[in-house]
């Protein structure tokens, strides 16, 4: 599903981000992505998504080389990798409805279509009947709900979650990865980049950990190693 092969970044003038990534991350796979802030974690997320090219190596995701992706491609990709932040990123003066339909609406879906998706994805993420709230009559753990609904509009193939219980309490963190432990039951690869120990430890799936730019770890069923 995911290849990187001897990917590098290095940022000018000489800062070395990722230096020679070999991956391999299979369909269907859970697998968490660890290591301390500044280690290059959030750099391997924004080349997988084509934020930002590498400076040398290839990159394969689903049999696609886009390691030299042109941008009119880039809303392709974007659509098959569903992609959840720490902050949410939903629009205050949208309704959960309307955050989760901008979505849709970007990429042309007419609307008697996002009528029939919006409650789909409602339902995975347990928020049937809140369609009509703003974000601010939410909690935190529902918020990240609406946005990985958001994320999961286009069906993607790969749901990448970068920090997504940064913000929550322990027991909205638990909620959301109880979520993210099923939608990846449902056959989508997820990709889990976290400094949560306690998250990592508990959920007995792959564990990659990034030191320096470089891949010091790879266990089957690992834990937080630093």
């Amino acid at each position: 599903m995911i290849i990187f092969k001897n990917i590098s970044k290095i940022y000018p003038p000489n800062v070395v981000a990722l230096k020679n990534i070999n991956l391999h991350i299979k369909p269907k796979e859970f697998v968490s992505i660890v290591g301390r802030s500044g280690t290059g974690k959030t750099t391997l997320v924004k080349i997988l998504t084509a934020e930002e090219s590498s400076t040398k190596g290839r990159i394969i995701v689903g049999g696609w080389d886009i390691t030299y992706i042109k941008p009119r491609e880039i809303p392709v990709l974007r659509r098959q990798i569903g992609v959840v932040f720490q902050d949410f990123k939903l629009l205050a003066k949208k309704t959960v409805f309307e955050n989760i339909a901008f979505a849709l609406q970007a990429c042309g879906t007419d609307q008697q279509k996002i009528k029939e998706i919006i409650p789909q994805v409602l339902k995975i993420v347990s928020l049937t009947g809140k369609e009509n709230r703003y974000p601010i009559q939410l909690s935190g753990g529902e918020q990240q709900r609406v946005a990985i609904a958001r994320a999961l509009v286009h069906r993607p193939k790969i749901l990448v979650a970068d920090e997504p219980t940064g913000n929550l309490d322990s027991i909205n963190t638990q909620e959301i990865m109880d979520l993210l432990l099923k939608i990846n039951e449902f056959g989508t690869t997820v990709v889990l980049v976290s400094h949560n120990k306690e998250v990592i430890n508990s959920i007995n799936k792959r564990v990659i950990t990034i030191d320096n730019g470089e891949i010091i770890s790879d266990q089957k069923i690992g834990k937080y190693l630093l």
